[in-house]
């Protein structure tokens, strides 16, 4: 049974060995300090927020997610980053943090949910079909 719950302070190892696989999985690295900047913002609970997926007492899951304006409609929740360890995948932890960000957003007058994931990304991609609507939109990204 998946329950899922909002990030404790507790949590911060396992979070942050999820969120660098989840990072490595993209082929990125990041400094140590911005592990500490996102745990702090998401502890925070202001900006961006974040919950968990536990099984049998053990994280197995994490989503981070915010709020934006939308111009012509209802604000949006952007879901940012959505990772299961993959001893754990399967077994409706990522589906079961996808709708709890869903309520969370809806319950805020949010009109929509979106994320983005790699087209290659086969895996998360049969859950994400399963879950929402593909639209055919491309993601262009500029680094500044």
């Amino acid at each position: 049974m998946v329950t899922i719950n909002p990030l404790r302070p507790g949590d911060r190892a396992r979070w942050e060995q999820l969120f660098r696989a989840y990072i490595a999985f993209y082929g990125r690295s990041l400094p140590d300090g911005e592990y500490d900047r996102a745990w702090e913002r998401l502890l925070a609970d202001t900006e961006i927020h974040g919950c968990g997926a536990e099984q049998d007492g053990r994280l197995v899951g994490i989503a981070h997610f915010l709020t934006h304006p939308h111009t012509n409609a209802n604000d949006v929740c952007y879901l940012q980053d959505l990772f299961t360890d993959p001893s754990a995948r399967g077994r409706g932890g990522g589906r079961a943090l996808i709708e709890q960000v869903a309520a969370w957003a809806g319950e805020r007058g949010c009109g929509q949910l979106y994320w983005r994931t790699h087209a290659s990304n086969t895996t998360a991609r049969a859950l994400y079909d399963r879950v929402a609507e593909h639209r055919g939109f491309i993601v262009y990204q500029r680094d500044l």
